[in-house]
C-alpha cells in the first residue's frame, strides 16, 4: 500500500472517503463526491486535525499593541471574575493607562529582536514543526498539526478555520498547560468551543485532559533538572518549583490547580530521588489585593536566603514554554529578590520548551488520545 502522502500526487488515480462518500480527487488535497451534482463545492480530502494552544503574546511591546492584549486577557472572565461593571471602569480608565508601558518595557527585555516576536511565540512554532515533524512520521498525511494563542494572535478561531477548510473532520484540541486551571485550561477550551459554534460542519472533537502527573512529562522535568545540575561545580542547595499562581479563593471553588501542582512537585522529587526540603512548591505573578496562593516565589526566595541558603535553583513546571513570568519574572525580578536578601548563586532551569524529549512526551499524550480515530 503506498503511503497517503502520495495521494496528492496522483489526483485522477486515487478515490477517497469523505463522510462515507467515495471522492475524485480533481486537485492536490480536494475533490469531488462520486455522485454530487456537477456545481457541488469542492471537498477537501478528510484529515484530522491536532490543533496546540497556549495563552498568547502581544504583536509588539509597543503601547498600542500591548494595550490590546491586555485587554483582551484581563477583560476573560475565566482570568478576572469581579463583576463587570466594578472590574472594567477599573481596567479601562486605570490599569490600561498604566500597565501597557511597564509591561512592553519588560517585554522589550526579553524580546525577540531577530524574528520580531515574543520567545513565546518562537517556541511555540518551534514545538509545532518538531510536533508536526513526528505525527507525519507516524500517521502520514492523515493527521495535521497547528496552534493557536487564547489571546492574540494567531486566534482559535482562525486556526479552526483553517483546519475545517483542509479537510479536518476530526480536531484534538490541545491546551499545553500540564495542569488545569480555569484560567488556563478552561479558558482555551472556551474559545475552541466559540470557534465550533460558528461551522456549518462541525468536526467531532476531542479535548486533551491534563498531563500534570504523565510519566514521560515527568521523567523530561527531571532530566532537566539532572542536566543543569550535573554541569554545575557547586549544586543549589535548594530547588524551588515555581508555578503560576492564582487567587485563594478558586481552590475554595473546586479549582484543583493547587492540588494538581503539588503532586508534580512530589513526583518530581520522587523522579530525583531527593529528600522532601529538597525539592519546594511556590507561586508566582501575584496580581491586586486578593489573597492567592502560598507561599510566594519572590518572597520565598528571599526567606531562604535570610535562612543562610547561598545556592537556589528555580523551575517552572507549570509552563511548557518559556515566556514574560520564567525569562523576566523569574529571571530577573525573583533572581534579584534572592540575591538583595543574601543569596549568591541562583540558577533558572529553562521550560522544557522544544527539548526532544519534551516533544516526545507530547507525543505520547497526543498518541494516545488520538486512540480510535487513526489506522494505526
Amino acid at each position: 500500500m503506498k503511503d497517503t502522502a502520495m495521494l496528492d500526487a496522483e489526483p485522477k488515480k486515487k478515490n477517497l472517503s469523505h463522510a462515507g462518500c467515495p471522492v475524485h480527487l480533481d486537485h492536490p488535497g480536494e475533490g469531488r463526491l462520486a455522485h454530487a451534482e456537477a456545481d457541488h463545492p469542492p471537498v477537501p480530502r478528510a484529515r484530522i486535525g491536532v490543533l496546540l494552544a497556549n495563552l498568547g503574546t502581544p504583536d509588539n511591546y509597543d503601547y498600542w499593541s500591548m494595550r490590546r492584549y491586555l485587554n483582551e486577557f484581563l477583560s476573560d472572565k475565566r482570568v478576572i471574575d469581579y463583576p463587570a461593571w466594578k472590574w472594567q471602569p477599573l481596567l479601562q480608565l486605570i490599569i490600561l493607562t498604566k500597565r501597557p508601558f511597564t509591561s512592553g518595557a519588560n517585554y522589550k527585555s526579553i524580546w525577540n529582536h531577530d524574528k520580531g516576536e515574543s520567545p513565546l511565540m518562537t517556541i511555540t512554532k518551534d514545538q509545532t514543526a518538531k510536533l508536526a515533524e513526528a505525527i507525519s512520521g507516524r500517521f502520514g498525511g492523515d493527521v495535521m498539526v497547528d496552534f493557536c494563542m487564547r489571546y492574540g494572535n494567531p486566534s482559535t478561531k482562525s486556526k479552526v478555520e483553517e483546519l475545517v477548510k483542509a479537510g479536518c473532520e476530526k480536531i484534538l484540541f490541545f491546551p499545553l498547560y500540564p495542569h488545569y486551571a480555569g484560567a488556563t485550561s478552561a479558558t482555551a477550551c472556551d474559545q475552541f468551543f466559540r470557534a465550533l459554534m460558528e461551522q456549518k460542519w462541525q468536526p467531532a472533537v476531542r479535548t486533551v485532559a491534563p498531563y500534570f502527573d504523565h510519566p514521560a512529562y515527568i521523567e523530561a522535568l527531571a532530566t532537566s533538572v539532572r542536566q543543569t545540575y550535573d554541569a554545575m561545580d557547586e549544586k543549589p542547595e535548594v530547588l524551588v518549583t515555581s508555578y503560576h499562581g492564582m487567587p485563594k479563593r478558586y481552590l475554595l471553588e473546586g479549582d484543583p490547580y493547587h492540588c494538581h501542582c503539588q503532586k508534580t512537585t512530589r513526583l518530581l522529587r520522587e523522579a530525583l530521588g531527593w529528600e522532601k526540603d529538597a525539592v519546594q512548591t511556590t507561586f508566582q505573578s501575584v496580581f491586586g489585593s486578593e489573597e492567592w496562593l502560598r507561599p510566594y516565589t519572590v518572597d520565598h526566595v528571599a526567606d531562604l536566603a535570610r535562612q543562610g541558603v547561598k545556592r537556589l535553583a528555580v523551575v517552572a513546571p507549570a509552563f511548557s514554554a518559556d515566556c514574560i513570568e520564567t525569562l523576566e519574572e523569574i529571571n530577573e525580578e525573583i533572581k534579584e529578590s534572592f540575591e538583595e536578601a543574601g543569596g549568591e548563586h541562583f540558577t533558572y532551569i529553562p521550560c522544557l520548551n522544544d527539548d526532544d524529549q519534551h516533544i516526545q512526551a507530547l507525543m505520547q499524550v497526543i498518541d494516545n488520545n488520538l486512540a480510535g480515530w487513526t489506522r494505526t
